[in-house]
């Protein structure tokens, strides 16, 4: 377990200044610690700056490397979150509509599903397009490992017939993703990361949160385990057409940058943020690219966008109230339960889940 220091706070040739009682205890944060080996960073903030921050156990366990306030993590499923943010940009420039088929977005895409699913449909994991990546996975693991164009990828993993209708069911499957990554690849007419990079991820000011296969091999990216005693890695590869799914990593400071910057200081209109927000499968509380959870705060209830991530042993949380009052983050490299950390992020916020 070790604390932050002033120097962690120096980043991009200018340093930080925050008040001493951002480096305080937090007897939550202790006793969660103390209960099970948890590795990792937790921030909270208030109306977008950090008031608590604090980092526990090991980036590498091999080479003692702790965990420190700018390394990155795997966020997982915040991929999602963050390409959703970058096709309600495109929506705003007029380049894309959610409620656009497939059909109209890819000319070339002739599957069941290219005149019924919509770019909301795959947003909302309500497309009815089967996965057909991990069955072909579990019949020849060598499969990921092909050079694969993003077209490929879809038409081989992604074209299946319809096994719902679209908007009907809630189906979690990171294929969905793979056509989002084809449509922004034909909108812009540049590569998935780049109009990543482009569109969101620069004009937030978001260095560190990146998909490049340099950057999550670097020695300063934490890596993830199954065990810890002794450590055994589970670590996950994303091929390029994979990466809008679950393939991002970054650290706390990014994403504190990123929701405060997305939900209340104006990156998106705020027909976008109602867009990004409006829950479309009520059952999961599943909007486009995330959830929206109502917590009772001091016996108040409040939404909160609420994203999470999950990815061979990274699981991330990223919890933040729409009005920008109160932001949750935690970031784990130990495999444990998404539940788990869902309900350490509650308690940090004082909340209870209506």
């Amino acid at each position: 377990m070790n604390y932050w220091t002033r120097r962690d706070f120096i980043g991009g040739g200018a340093a930080t200044l925050l008040s001493a009682s951002v480096f305080a205890n937090n007897p939550v944060a202790d006793a969660f610690a103390a209960a099970q080996p948890f590795y990792g960073v937790v921030m909270l903030a208030k109306q977008g700056k950090p008031v608590y921050v604090r980092t526990f156990g090991m980036a590498n366990i091999e080479e003692n490397k702790a965990v420190r306030s700018d390394t990155p993590f795997a966020v997982g499923s915040i991929s999602k979150w963050l390409t959703s943010a970058t096709v309600l940009r495109l929506v705003e420039d007029g380049k894309l509509e959610l409620d656009a088929t497939i059909g109209k977005l890819l000319p070339w895409y002739r599957a069941d599903g290219a005149d019924k699913v919509t770019l909301r449909h795959l947003l909302s994991n309500a497309s009815g397009i089967p996965n057909q990546f991990t069955p072909a996975l579990r019949a020849d693991p060598s499969i990921r490992d092909l050079p694969f164009t993003t077209r490929q990828a879809i038409e081989r993993f992604c074209s299946g017939e319809l096994i719902f209708t679209p908007g009907s069911r809630f189906d979690y499957v990171s294929t969905n993703w793979y056509i989002v990554i084809g449509i922004i690849e034909q909108i812009t007419g540049v590569p998935y990361q780049q109009a990543m990079r482009a569109i969101t991820l620069d004009p937030l000011k978001l260095p560190a949160t990146r998909a490049d296969r340099a950057y999550i091999e670097a020695p300063a990216t934490a890596a993830a385990y199954a065990t810890i005693t002794p450590p055994a890695r589970k670590m996950d590869i994303h091929q390029h057409y994979m990466v809008a799914s679950g393939g991002y990593y970054s650290t706390a400071d990014d994403l504190l940058r990123a929701a405060s910057a997305i939900f209340n200081e104006g990156f998106l209109k705020r027909s976008a943020v109602e867009a990004l927000t409006h829950i479309e499968v009520p059952s999961e509380n599943y909007t486009l690219g995330g959830r929206v959870k109502t917590l009772n705060v001091n016996g108040q209830p409040h939404v909160f966008a609420w994203e999470t991530g999950r990815t061979a042993g990274f699981r991330s949380v990223l919890g933040h109230r729409l009005d920008g009052e109160d932001t949750v983050i935690i970031l784990n490299n130990t495999d444990m339960s998404q539940k788990t950390l869902d309900e350490f992020a509650y308690s940090l916020l004082g909340a209870n889940n209506v």
